[in-house]
């Protein structure tokens, strides 16, 4: 295999943000002799029509020309409304791993193909590598494990990443700070994105209570693995699984959030141990090769972007998969992502449908 690099003189889009990892993407593709040009992407519906004086001054440093992309109706769409809709149902989404591949390595790819460039870079911190023996682009995890990012990636296909490059993938954020300083770029830069990109002034749960309203179900009992009713909580979206704080519920032993069940509104609460399961079910899967290694297969397995991976078996159908792991895991939540892995590469993952056991 071979790292997966733009062709000489090839033209670069890269996709801006204001922050250092885009800033420091943009200046080693210049470094290497590659036309890049800026891409801004307006997301946010009340985000104004244009960028920032702080993104205007980065591209003007690096002498790249600036082009603002607006998809705030294609995010609204594709992003922002099944993240509520997941909300509404019990689960909790990663907005991010629908992004990717929908709107960044799709949508933004299309306009940077309008403006001459084919290929896109983002400051992604992971890997591709093309496989000559078999004609695949396989993504691998960053070369920094603290910053690694192939968790969001999970959902790239063929063709998009074909034409996608992450140069930040062999390098550790410090060295990357360290490239920015020493090209005068190091007050330029702001701080790192927050989580929910589009959820700016105020947390989820008012976001959610602003787009879904009168839809939302309202206040509903929160019951032990007994089926006492134990209190009542504020909505379901106000709750994810393993939230310990703010179930408002005084005991000699903390409770934790171990369910939640959007057709009765029940909010089920356990111990800490009651949050180990082992066994679960995933949808909407994608294989970065498009089919998976082989249809019961071992992975290390990852349900959270924070989560650290382990050993499952992996049982693949026509359109869900069971992943049994080894050992009991913590805070399973339908509506995150498994991602599986062999070692560092990136297989595949799709959406957690549900806990099985």
């Amino acid at each position: 295999m071979q790292p997966h690099k733009p062709g000489r003189k090839e033209t670069v889009a890269v996709a801006v943000s204001g922050g250092v990892d885009s800033m420091v993407t943009a200046l080693l593709l210049k470094q290497q002799g590659h036309p890049v040009l800026a891409l801004h992407m307006i997301l946010r519906p009340e985000d104004p029509p244009e960028p920032s004086q702080q993104i205007r001054e980065i591209t003007a440093l690096l002498a790249v020309p600036l082009h603002i992309v607006d998809l705030r109706q294609a995010f609204q769409k594709q992003v922002i409304e099944p993240f509520v809709d997941a909300y509404r149902k019990g689960k909790t989404p990663n907005p991010c791993v629908i992004c990717n591949p929908r709107i960044k390595f799709s949508l933004l790819r299309e306009k940077a193909a309008e403006l001459g460039a084919n290929n896109l870079a983002t400051g992604h911190y992971a890997r591709i590598f093309y496989d000559s023996s078999n004609g695949y682009f396989r993504l691998f995890r960053g070369r920094d494990r603290a910053k690694d990012q192939s968790y969001f990636l999970y959902g790239l296909n063929q063709v998009q990443l074909a034409r996608t490059f992450f140069p930040l993938g062999e390098h550790l954020k410090s060295e990357v700070k360290q490239l920015a300083a020493e090209a005068g770029m190091g007050g330029y830069y702001r701080p790192e994105s927050q989580e929910i990109c589009f959820i700016s002034q105020s947390d989820y749960r008012d976001f959610l209570e602003h787009h879904l309203g009168p839809d939302l179900p309202g206040p509903g009992p929160v019951l032990d693995l007994e089926d006492r009713q134990i209190g009542k909580h504020e909505g379901i979206h106000r709750y994810t699984i393993g939230q310990r704080r703010g179930i408002g519920i005084p005991a000699s032993a903390p409770y934790y959030v171990v369910g939640l069940e959007p057709d009765s509104n029940i909010v089920r609460v356990g111990s800490k141990g009651d949050l180990h399961r082992k066994e679960l079910l995933v949808k909407s899967v994608n294989w970065i090769t498009t089919s998976p290694p082989s249809p019961n297969f071992e992975a290390l397995v990852q349900v959270r972007s924070r989560h650290k991976e382990a050993p499952a078996v992996v049982d693949t159908g026509e359109e869900e998969i069971v992943v049994n792991f080894l050992e009991p895991q913590e805070a399973i939540t339908p509506g995150q992502s498994a991602v599986f892995y062999r070692n560092e590469e990136v297989l595949g993952g799709g959406i957690i449908e549900r806990v099985i056991a």
